[in-house]
């Protein structure tokens, strides 16, 4: 989707609607800087207000998403190249989220082992105990909250495949958290056939 095509028709429809930046706000419920950031490009309308936006400007979500009203005779066609392109920007997010994971599992390793490091180095040097003790559990609370956001990310990111039916489904985070794992493939109960299996990690739905 272009954002700056989305954003040059909302503000047309805007004024199309004789509304400014601050009217078309507060009949949505959100800040005028929020719409500034619509109307320049650098956002897009959250989906929880995307059909009041489409309400207010009388437009429809696929015009919104293409940045033009489209003709009934086209509307077929749009609607599939959105969709397309909605998808394509999902797998594209999904796999910088899991390029993501990989950097924050790293990096909070390396400063886990860094801690540990410094607090036994420090005791060679006969540094008070309380300094290694507050050093590695500085590296441990760190490591804890990087492996809950990791986990998050996995949750969410892309899909998880059943071998035996080949459904593909997003698990709920407690499922993701307590089922047993080689890597990104986990053995999780398919929600479709309810057969466990080592499922994998895939980034499109089909």
């Amino acid at each position: 989707m272009d954002q700056v095509k989305i954003g040059k028709f909302i503000s047309e429809k805007r004024k199309e609607a004789g509304l400014t930046q601050a009217q078309l706000a507060e009949k949505l419920g959100i800040t005028d800087r929020a719409v500034s950031k619509w109307e320049t490009g650098r956002s897009l309308p959250d989906a929880a207000i995307m059909m009041d936006l489409c309400v207010v400007l009388k437009i429809t979500v696929n015009d919104l998403l293409s940045g033009e009203e489209v003709s009934m005779e086209n509307y077929n066609k749009k609607t599939d190249k959105v969709l397309i392109e909605m998808v394509r920007q999902k797998e594209e997010a999904d796999k910088r989220l899991l390029s993501l994971e990989v950097v924050i599992g790293v990096i909070s390793t390396v400063f886990l082992f860094v801690m540990v490091l410094l607090g036994a180095y420090l005791q060679v040097l006969k540094a008070p105990v309380w300094v290694t003790v507050v050093l590695i559990a500085v590296g441990f609370v760190q490591f804890i909250i990087a492996v809950a956001f990791a986990l998050k990310i996995e949750q969410v990111a892309g899909y998880y495949e059943c071998p035996e039916c080949g459904f593909r489904y997003v698990p709920s985070l407690s499922a993701v958290n307590l089922a047993p794992h080689l890597g990104r493939t986990r053995r999780m109960k398919c929600p479709n056939c309810g057969k466990k299996a080592w499922q994998k990690k895939v980034i499109s739905k089909e």
